[in-house]
Parts: structure tokens; sequence; C-alpha cells
């Protein structure tokens, strides 16, 4: 999930020297070569901040189109729990991909029926952890942990666990994502879920006290935090990596719960009534190519899911969890209505 960058502007000039070296590679001709002549649009629906001004969207899109001829159309239906629902209730769309599902969303996103498969090319070259979906209709991009992340400068003494963050002392300062409609939020549910089992309801009971609210995307609740409304959020363990590159601080830090993180892996797939298959199909090659997913750390603040691509420096300041949980994703949709009923009616 892409992060805001406050007032930042990119290079024109690396940006052209980038393409540059991309249009060098063969991969790039190929697929200029097999693009079809009556083909040249695409329409992927995907989330607010992939499309930002900072996200991987206008840096991924140009790369595509001069590759391919091919123009890519983002539209950004929200967050992840929000982009499942508008391609549910849109199924005459436009929408040629979804980009932005994630491992949570997995179960309910194969169940529509709405995707089918395809295996671009490199899909060898994936890790095997990261391929989800054995039936290929979801495709890994990226991947990351959610943590939860401390502004130093507000708070002295961060919690060291999802237990301890239920303190009366970190009460009102905590900001949490909506599970219904935000892939993070969803996330926390199946982290604390993995860790607690069937008592996490008496759990989300507890740490009611310590949510100051309760954010319907990933863009808003980090927003709050920036602004100061609270010193711990919901958010990525590459949070300092960003915080470093751009902001050249290391105020705001990533905690490593001693439960453990949870892991998202983030995907995209055709959907079966594509209007432009054969362009879908060369941008899913696209996506998972190194000539893109070199874009990633940078714009997505994930780690790239082709093991050649290189990290940039600014990652040494990514929390690197002594724990990943494995964590069950059926039934967290439903869960979700639970959670947040507990929460708002909590006292």
């Amino acid at each position: 999930m892409s992060k805001a960058c406050n007032g930042r502007c990119f290079d024109r000039t690396l940006r052209y020297t980038a393409l540059l070296i991309l249009f060098s590679c063969s991969f790039v001709w190929q697929l200029a070569a097999e693009s079809p002549s009556d083909d040249k649009s695409l329409v992927v629906y995907t989330y607010d901040s992939f499309v930002s001004e900072w996200g991987a969207g206008p840096k991924i899109a140009p790369l595509f189109e001069q590759a391919t001829g091919i123009k890519v159309k983002f539209l950004s239906k929200g967050d992840g729990g929000a982009l499942l629902s508008a391609i549910m209730l849109e199924k005459d769309s436009d929408a040629d991909i979804v980009l932005g599902l994630d491992n949570f969303l997995e179960p309910k996103a194969l169940a529509t029926e709405l995707f089918r498969p395809y295996k671009p090319q490199g899909y060898s070259n994936l890790p095997a952890n990261l391929k989800i979906d054995g039936s290929k209709r979801l495709i890994p991009y990226d991947y990351g942990d959610f943590a939860i992340v401390w502004d130093s400068a507000k708070l002295s003494n961060p919690p060291a666990s999802l237990e301890e963050l239920t303190r009366p002392e970190y009460a009102k300062k905590l900001i949490l994502l909506d599970p219904r409609t935000s892939t993070p939020g969803l996330g926390f549910l199946a982290w604390t879920k993995a860790v607690y089992g069937n008592a996490w309801k008496d759990y989300w009971k507890r740490l009611r006290p310590s949510v100051l609210t309760l954010a319907p995307s990933w863009d808003q609740g980090y927003g709050l935090f920036t602004s100061g409304e609270a010193p711990l959020v919901l958010s990525y363990a590459t949070d300092g990596a960003y915080n470093l590159e751009n902001e050249k601080t290391e105020r705001f830090k990533a905690l490593d719960f001693k439960e453990g993180l949870a892991q998202q892996i983030e995907t995209a797939g055709i959907l079966a009534k594509a209007k432009h298959p054969k362009s879908a199909e060369l941008f899913m090659d696209f996506l998972i190519s190194e000539a893109c997913q070199k874009e990633i750390p940078l714009t997505q603040w994930m780690y790239p899911v082709l093991p050649s691509v290189k990290l940039p420096e600014s990652y040494r300041a990514a929390l690197k969890p002594a724990k990943t949980l494995s964590i069950d994703p059926k039934g967290l949709t439903d869960d979700a209505i639970v959670a947040v009923d507990i929460l708002v009616s909590a006292k």
C-alpha cells in the first residue's frame, strides 16, 4: 500500500533516464511486438493510494504504455475491502483488472467467480510462499507486514505486544482501520484472531478504550497519525524506510510485537468479463517483470515479489519482524462486521 509523501515531486530527467534504460530491455520489445493493434486500452480498478501522485500507478502507467502502446486507466474504488465490494456490485463495469486485493480477501474474491486464471510470463520466478492462489486467478505483486507504528516524539513508552496495547496508559492513543473497508484493517483482525483464537472478541473488547477512531482507509488513518491526532496507528513494518527516504527522520517506528506480525500479500487478477483480455494479459506480464517491480519499493513501500530486485538503501530502516504469523483468512469478512460492532457498542 503506497504511502503519502507530502510535497514530494519527482525529477523528470531521472524519469526519462529510467525510461531509456527500460526500453533497452528485451522484455519491453517483446511486449511491444505482442501487443495487438486493435486492443490499445485497459481499465484497472484499484485503491486510493495506488493512483495518488506518489503511488505506483503514475509511475508504471507510462512505462507500460511506452512498452506496448496500451493506455492504462486506473480507477480508484477506495481501500481494498471497498474495492472488492465495488467489483461485486458493478458486474457490468468496464474494468479489465482488479489490483489491490490481498491474502485476507482472497477467499471472498475467488468465491465470486469473477476472475479468470492466467499464468503471467515470469510467474515461475516468484517465491512459492507468495503464490497464494493455486488457480492463478490472483497473482501477487508485492508484500509486507502489518505493524503498529509509534510516534516516538509523542509517546515515551510504546507497547511491546498486542496485549500491552490494551493497557490504560494507551487510552485513546490508537488509530485503527475499518476491517470492512480497509485491507490493513482486515489484516489486523486476522492478526488478533491468529493470536487469540476463539477469544479474539474478548481481546477487541479490552482494546476498545485504546482506540481513538476507526478510519475507513489507510490513507485517512495514516493522515490522522502524521497530523498528530494519536501516537499509535495501524500501518506497515516498512514505514521506517519511507520516513528515512522522504522525511530524513526515524521518528516514526514500527513495533515488533512479541506475538509476531501479520503478513499481507497484495494481488491482481483479470476479470472473466474483461473487454480487453489481451491487454490485460500483457499488463499482468508487466506487473511482475523487473521493469515494474523495481518501482514497487519507493512507491508502494512494500517488498517486490521478484527476488532479483535490489532494495533501496533506506530499507535498512524497515522493521524485519522476528516472527511472521501463519493466518487462515477464512471467515474474516463476516467477522469484520462483528469486530466493528464490538468497538461501537463496547463500554
